[in-house]
């Protein structure tokens, strides 16, 4: 399986953004000369090589992040839509790293408009790492702020991407009490055929996140479905109840 094959042929264009400008010229200073070329490998090996690494640890990579980031004032959309995509132009998986964070900390500030740039960055050079995250703490919030985007999420589901598949597929992890049922389960079983392990994966995660907040519900629909769910969904999503 190469992660990257389902990269869209034509990327969207950075904007121009004074603070994006401040924020890479520190980032590449800040990493760089941070790199570890044995920690790197195996960093490399471990993600399947779906993307280049400077080897450097969580910690200390959130640490030069704080420093990268000391003093710059808040953004604003275009100033997220334009750090987030250079980053991702830049080959190393930790570039991307540092936009899932930055994304998180301020997704916020960003509104439906930025729906496009997130499908983007969960379709090229996509893997667990940071799809994941992006799903819950970019995707979610956006959607909640914004009901209407679930209709989006209604054509992610059905994307040729399977990365896409699974931002719709976790997008509500977060939800609890606010969790859409009714579109979580109509998720699942539109993607229940899926061959993929990540599809699959994800229906069982979504699934077990929810029956934090309503183990009956996410045992009835389970016991309904299980003849059209795959045993690793089934598996994920009762492994608590």
């Amino acid at each position: 399986m190469n992660p990257a094959a389902d990269a869209p042929a034509d990327a969207p264009v950075p904007p121009v953004s004074v603070l994006a400008d401040t924020v890479l010229k520190r980032l590449v200073a800040a990493y760089a000369p941070a790199a570890d070329p044995v920690r790197a490998e195996g960093a490399a090996a471990y993600m399947k090589h779906v993307a280049p690494f400077l080897g450097i640890p969580t910690p200390e990579r959130r640490a030069l992040s704080r420093t990268v980031l000391a003093g710059t004032r808040r953004p604003d959309e275009r100033d997220c839509t334009a750090i987030a995509l250079r980053c991702w132009l830049l080959p190393e998986r930790e570039y991307h790293y540092f936009a899932v964070d930055y994304l998180r900390r301020h997704a916020g500030r960003c509104t439906s408009g930025f729906l496009p740039v997130l499908h983007h960055l969960v379709t090229t050079v996509p893997w667990w790492d940071t799809v994941d995250l992006l799903a819950a703490h970019v995707a979610g919030p956006l959607v909640a702020a914004d009901p209407a985007l679930a209709r989006e999420m209604d054509r992610w589901i059905d994307d040729p991407s399977l990365w896409a598949a699974r931002t719709a597929l976790l997008h509500q992890l977060r939800y609890q009490e606010a969790t859409d049922a009714d579109r979580l389960f109509g998720y699942c079983l539109r993607r229940a055929d899926h061959p993929d392990f990540f599809i699959r994966k994800a229906i069982g995660w979504a699934l077990r996140e929810y029956a934090k907040t309503d183990p009956a519900a996410v045992r009835d629909f389970v016991d309904g479905a299980r003849p059209r769910l795959s045993p690793l969904s089934v598996r994920e999503a009762l492994k608590n109840l």
